[in-house]
């Protein structure tokens, strides 16, 4: 039987599970579809790409696959702190595995709401950061420790998942799902 694959836009104040004693928004108000899990987490503050399934195997292999983020940072990021989130950060439970990261131009995303903060005097500025473990606001803390805090985060990949053009709490079918390996197995050249 092949593996039941959904991509969802979680939006902006939605909690990564099915249900919420507090009765705050949830995956459950936008997928419908019943036995899927969400292959990873993304916190309540953070948007973007989170893909469920119906299959474990699948689920589990996608918890060790690149993720790929936006980043909007408080103030302007210099290319020191680039290069350190390049190298690996030193947080409270060890260092991260080095990151692909570049400076990027404000990407066309949808408004959030509520709106990031904004300062008239304080400059942001945008990365593209992409890891291959997925500690506790890994990436929050990394760009913290570094010096330039995390003001909005939106995941646009996951594997060989891509967000593309869903917009905040649209969701479709996956046709077929892809192996995770696949996109790194053919960037590094192998087969």
């Amino acid at each position: 039987m092949t593996p039941l694959v959904i991509l969802l836009n979680k939006p902006y104040g939605v909690l990564c599970q099915f249900t919420d004693a507090e009765g705050r928004p949830t995956l459950a108000d936008f997928i419908r579809t019943p036995d899927v899990y969400a292959a990873g987490r993304l916190d309540f503050d953070s948007e973007g790409l989170v893909v469920l399934t119906d299959d474990g195997p699948l689920q589990h292999a996608l918890a060790g696959v690149e993720k790929t983020y936006l980043v909007q940072l408080d103030r302007g990021i210099d290319q020191s702190a680039i290069d350190k989130l390049r190298a690996g950060v030193r947080l409270k439970d060890g260092l991260t595995k080095p990151a692909m990261v570049e400076s990027i131009s404000e990407p066309p995303l949808w408004p959030r709401d509520p709106p990031v903060r904004f300062r008239k005097n304080v400059p942001t500025s945008w990365i593209s950061l992409t890891i291959s473990e997925g500690r506790n606001r890994q990436v929050r803390r990394m760009t913290a420790a570094v010096g330039f805090p995390t003001l909005r985060l939106v995941r646009v990949a996951i594997g060989p998942y891509r967000l593309e053009q869903l917009q905040p709490g649209e969701s479709r079918f996956h046709a077929s799902p892809a192996s995770p390996r696949s996109d790194r197995a053919s960037r590094d050249g192998r087969r």
